[in-house]
């Protein structure tokens, strides 16, 4: 059984989903037969990345909200998170374009790191607040994981995976996606959105059975 999982590492809710669906994925029996599959989607394709400000002045800037308001919106993912083990600083992430981020994921997905690349970009991120965006910083978490450095800093200066990228979001919207995570088993049952953990076990067993 394959899972396809539309993702954005700069949405906190897909890092919440990842660790919702796992929780699942370790109580199904037949989890060693199933096969995740990353695909790439930019919840905002035109973000300018900016490192002279952070998430919480951004949300004040661009909302017209105070910065306890901006905090009470923030807060309701970080108690999320909380609950799934994970320890978001969302105050203090850097406001990064996300393309460069997918193309390594699709780099790492080639060579079979898919999973391990999503939970290094996710934890960057949201927990160690670096700028998702930067080449020093996308070679630096690759190497993390086993890739080669110079084979990565070639890439993020090429055109190299931007067609994946773009594939990946042309056949989300085909399906018709519209925000993210979004789950699709088997390609016959989906799951939109950090559902509870129950709601991703009991999909995973309608799909191995029907």
């Amino acid at each position: 059984m394959e899972v396809k999982i539309w993702s954005d590492v700069r949405c906190p809710f897909c890092y919440i989903g990842k660790r919702k669906f796992e929780a699942a994925l370790e109580k199904f029996q037949h989890k060693d037969k199933v096969k995740v599959t990353w695909k790439s989607f930019q919840l905002d394709p035109g973000l300018q990345t900016r490192t002279d400000i952070n998430t919480l002045d951004y949300f004040v800037e661009t909302k017209g909200v105070t910065k306890e308001q901006a905090r009470q919106m923030l807060s309701g993912a970080t108690q999320m998170a909380k609950e799934v083990g994970l320890d978001f600083h969302l105050e203090d992430s850097v406001l990064a374009n996300s393309f460069k981020a997918h193309k390594l994921i699709q780099m790492a997905k080639s060579k079979d790191l898919g999973d391990e690349i999503e939970e290094a970009l996710f934890k960057a991120h949201f927990e160690a607040s670096k700028n998702i965006d930067d080449t020093e910083v996308l070679v630096a978490t690759a190497a993390s994981i086993g890739m080669n450095e110079a084979e990565v800093r070639a890439m993020l200066e090429s055109d190299d995976y931007e067609y994946e990228v773009k594939q990946d979001e042309l056949e989300a919207r085909n399906i018709g996606v519209r925000g993210v995570p979004f789950f699709v088993f088997d390609d016959r049952y989906a799951i939109s959105g950090a559902q509870p953990t129950e709601a991703f076990l009991k999909t995973l067993q309608k799909a191995m059975n029907n």
